[in-house]
């Protein structure tokens, strides 16, 4: 479902005899067998975790996908909106209670369509109305990957990056995109090699220069610092002559819920921000959100016409889904970003795009499935 982190690992099979289990309890990485059946074996694998094996019959594969596919809350809607139908659903199929006749099962959509609904994406399964949505057959036609023309977060040897703005535009056009923006760090990122104000303008020269020759187009960005006060880290003139800025935090992360609030919200005010990058802080597993009241950031990007990043890296994954589905909601403009410190690293914008399919949105509330000259002109900087 796109979750952002799991305990443990399902692997579902179907149309296997008995003897994958025993290839699969003797696999190099096993360090303890927990169970060993003819048709479920669980095991713990190198790194804690643990991996269950369910073997199935073709005939109840689709059921038993959206069975363990979940989430529980979603699965507990569907089982009742069956035994309101005289039937009952489990991992097996879906039945009639009378007399156990099988109504469905070797598939998803046949399981939805027997209980009245449109197919329901694993990333929305959460109960959060995409039942009474699917009842209604209006679900969304969710972003997809490929619907993706532009990646506007990126860095190259110029800061903390490990590779060249060619080796980047190359990489990009490789992967199907059709503009990038190279945004490298500001100057209060010393640990990064920060730009100082001499020092974005050349390079911005630099990228524009590799503009086209790549197959794709390039877009001469920043990512600014957006500093414990709520100013930029860069002079107002040196902002106005990029193409697009990034507004980040990356430093006083203790701030109380008003100091961070007001501080994000100054910067969304300055009239050379376009962006919001990564704006909660959150490192998953690892370091929670800033204190910050997300809704007031949020209102204040869709007064000021500025979009919101879902930064893509694994560990951030920010905004959230509910928050996304939020600044949607409120008129904001969203931008999916890889945030790639190399070429291998632009790949990480399916799990972004993942999240984004979990915030209910389409290619219409991502600014960057746009064309190259329509995405330019919805800029912030670009509609005064």
């Amino acid at each position: 479902r796109g979750q952002e982190s799991c305990g443990d690992i399902d692997i579902l099979a179907t149309g296997a005899d008995q003897s994958l289990m025993d290839h699969f309890v003797a696999y190099s990485l096993v360090e303890r067998v927990l169970g060993h059946g003819d048709t479920k074996s669980s095991v713990r694998i190198w790194g804690g975790f643990q991996v269950d094996l369910r073997i199935v019959a073709p005939d109840s594969r689709g059921a038993a996908m959206q069975y363990f596919t979940g989430s529980k809350a979603h699965n507990i809607v569907l089982r009742d909106r069956a035994i309101a139908r005289g039937l009952k659903l489990n991992e097996y199929g879906l039945f009639r209670v009378d007399d156990e006749t099988r109504v469905a099962g070797a598939d998803e959509p046949g399981i939805y369509e027997a209980l009245g609904l449109e197919w329901v994406p694993p990333e929305l399964r959460e109960d959060r109305g995409e039942i009474a949505a699917a009842e209604q057959r209006s679900l969304p036609a969710l972003i997809q990957h490929a619907d993706l023309r532009g990646d506007l977060h990126m860095h190259t040897t110029e800061t903390d990056g490990r590779a060249s703005i060619a080796d980047m535009a190359q990489a990009a056009h490789a992967a199907g995109l059709e503009y990038i923006a190279i945004t490298d760090h500001s100057k209060n990122l010393a640990m990064a090699n920060g730009l100082d104000e001499a020092r974005a303008l050349a390079h911005a020269a630099r990228v524009r220069a590799e503009d086209g020759r790549h197959g794709v187009r390039l877009l001469a960005g920043i990512e600014c610092d957006i500093l414990a006060d709520g100013s930029m880290d860069l002079a107002h003139d040196c902002l106005a002559a990029l193409d697009i800025v990034i507004a980040s935090v990356h430093s006083a992360f203790g701030q109380d819920r008003q100091q961070m609030t007001e501080r994000i919200i100054r910067a969304i005010e300055n009239p050379h921000v376009d962006v919001l990058g990564h704006p909660t802080g959150r490192l998953i597993l690892k370091r929670s959100a800033y204190a910050l009241d997300i809704e007031a950031i949020i209102d204040a990007a869709a007064r000021n016409h500025v979009a919101i990043e879902i930064n893509s890296q694994v560990d951030r994954l920010d905004l959230n889904d509910t928050q996304a589905r939020l600044a949607r909601d409120r008129g904001v403009r969203i931008i999916i970003s890889s945030d790639a410190h190399s070429p291998q690293a632009l790949a990480v914008t399916r799990w972004g795009v993942m999240q984004a399919r979990r915030a209910w949105l389409t290619p219409a509330d991502v600014l960057n499935t746009r064309p190259f000259d329509t995405f330019r002109s919805l800029l912030r900087r670009n509609q005064r």
